[in-house]
């Protein structure tokens, strides 16, 4: 891989537009592997300045599992469609219609997963509709708000937006150091100049308004709690942007599985791929259709 490579999708994967009532999202979509039984589909959904791409070097042992994958852009990120300057069209239950529409159009029910700020989307999706979905994985991802540390970093990130292009914010990024959340712009599986495309291709009010989200996001536990869906919380043995504890009180109260990985920090599926898929694809084979839920509800 050269400094200016995206990460590579595995033999088999299609990168396309999936097209919904709400618009079309770009999608990297992979298939189970050849001669593996089918065992389920799963949405995937990256977090605050992330993609699709997040989620490259879990595809392929998923695969070999039997589940596809669809890891999906949401509405302004990246490779997604979305408005330039209109916050109101990121709004948390707009995204989280888009997510239930993404759902639909993949043949229901599906196992949705959800990185950090794909998380409390997905979270807001379930407590729409759970109907479309098999399962839900929080995958570093808290009750609440972020931490205040990382909140003041992603307040300074939006001051500069308010007053910079996206290339002149690039490069403070790269002079201050990013966010935690999702290792933030300048930090993932590609070579620099692929994470500055990617970053020049997420619109200013995508990442605004999803910013504001993070730093005032109430706890909403109880109200998923309520849900009839299997839970799973799964994050790596050090988070600076919600606290392990924190992740491991909110398992508690939802009465979730619960998987640290270990070796990861905030972002499992970066940090320790095969772990991470095969902690999600233990908790999906646990809860197909043919077996009962078996939570202590």
């Amino acid at each position: 891989m050269t400094s200016d490579s995206s990460p590579a999708p595995r033999l088999g994967a299609r990168a396309h537009r999936l097209r919904t009532p709400r618009g079309e999202f770009a999608v990297v979509d992979v298939p189970p592997a050849a001669g593996v039984p089918v065992r389920g589909t799963a949405l995937l959904l990256p977090g605050y300045t992330g993609s699709k791409e997040d989620f490259a070097l879990v595809h392929e042992p998923l695969a070999a599992r039997g589940y596809r994958t669809v890891a999906v852009d949401g509405r302004g990120q990246y490779q997604s469609d979305g408005p330039t300057d209109d916050e109101s069209a990121y709004a948390q239950v707009e995204l989280a219609q888009d997510v239930l529409a993404q759902a639909s159009v993949l043949g229901t029910p599906v196992h949705l997963v959800g990185h950090s700020l794909g998380g409390q989307i997905a979270r807001a999706a379930a407590l729409l509709d759970h109907s479309p979905f098999r399962s839900l994985t929080l995958v570093s991802s808290g009750p609440a708000r972020i931490s205040v540390p990382q909140e003041q970093r992603v307040k300074l990130l939006r001051d500069a937006l308010a007053v910079m292009s996206m290339a002149e914010c690039w490069e403070v990024i790269l002079a201050m150091g990013p966010p935690e959340e999702v290792g933030g712009p300048a930090r993932g599986i590609g070579g620099q100049e692929w994470l500055r495309r990617r970053w020049l291709g997420t619109r200013p009010a995508q990442l605004l308004a999803t910013g504001r989200q993070l730093c005032v996001e109430p706890d909403r536990v109880a109200e998923l709690s309520a849900v009839p869906l299997p839970f799973h919380v799964l994050s790596g043995v050090r988070d600076d942007t919600w606290p392990v504890p924190d992740l491991d009180k909110m398992a508690l109260r939802l009465k979730a599985h619960r998987t640290v990985i270990e070796g990861a920090e905030h972002s499992p599926t970066i940090d320790r791929p095969e772990p991470t898929a095969r902690a999600l694809a233990d908790f999906w084979d646990d809860h197909q259709p043919d077996r009962r839920d078996r939570r202590d509800r």
